[in-house]
């Protein structure tokens, strides 16, 4: 397994071999990449419905293809100063058995393979594209033994987890609060969970597929609350560290 700082110099140097593994991944040239990730913020919102009504788990689960893929990948290799520093916080927490919850295009659950302080990585993600594209990337890094592929928590077959990392996810949940409580369930006592969030559609609509209903966010934060004590970290990032609060 490769050092923490091995691990963090392979992100900032190329997202984990990410345009290669896209371009080996997709039928796309590597002429035309550049272009298919810059245009793929506004590809993804113009594909929402806008209706809030509309289901996200129908959207990603069978809707975006490989849209969701380009605009994770630009988002990724855009900001890879500011993942650095979540991959930086995944080094201090993680263990043992890791949850990697809406796991997306893999950054983290492949950092947390290479990891020698995590045993087995739980990669869960409704979307089948995204569960194929991680799995070809592991395979590519040699990771393959190190992680498994599922599309819901009750697929892996864990009752109970080390670790849970969950990071821009639960703002495209319908009901982020009851995601909370399955975590709660799943956590074991000295168990870390670390999660961040965005409950905001955005100046321009560019994120439609985002949940900002002032009930549903008042009630996430208040199962927050109840639930989960945050523990202090010096990175000066929105993603946070919790551990469960024991309840009676």
């Amino acid at each position: 397994m490769k050092n923490h700082g091995t691990i963090l110099n392979h992100f900032l140097t190329d997202g984990f071999d990410l345009k290669s593994h896209l371009t080996g991944f997709l039928p796309i040239d590597e002429s035309n990449l550049n272009n298919f990730l810059e245009n793929a913020k506004m590809e993804l919102a113009n594909l929402h419905p806008g209706d809030s009504s509309y289901g996200n788990s129908e959207f990603y689960e069978q809707i975006v293809g490989d849209k969701h893929l380009a605009d994770l990948a630009a988002w990724h290799l855009t900001s890879k100063e500011y993942i650095a520093n979540t991959l930086r916080l995944q080094q201090t927490f993680s263990r043992n058995l890791v949850l990697d919850f809406g796991g997306g295009i893999g950054t983290h659950a492949l950092a947390n393979a290479m990891s020698e302080n995590v045993k087995h990585v739980f990669f869960v993600d409704i979307n089948q594209t995204n569960r194929d594209f991680v799995k070809y990337r592991a395979s590519r890094l040699g990771l393959e033994n190190k992680i498994s592929f599922h599309k819901s928590i009750e697929d892996t077959s864990i009752e109970k987890f080390d670790s849970i990392i969950c990071l821009d996810v639960l703002e495209h949940l319908n009901d982020p609060g009851e995601q909370l409580e399955i975590f709660h369930e799943i956590m074991k006592s000295e168990s870390k969970a670390i999660f961040n969030w965005y409950f905001y559609k955005g100046e321009k609509n560019e994120y439609p597929f985002h949940i900002d209903d002032e009930k549903i966010v008042k009630n996430f934060f208040q199962i927050l609350q109840s639930k989960f004590l945050e523990l202090f970290h010096p990175i000066l990032i929105t993603t946070r560290v919790y551990e469960k609060v024991k309840l009676d």
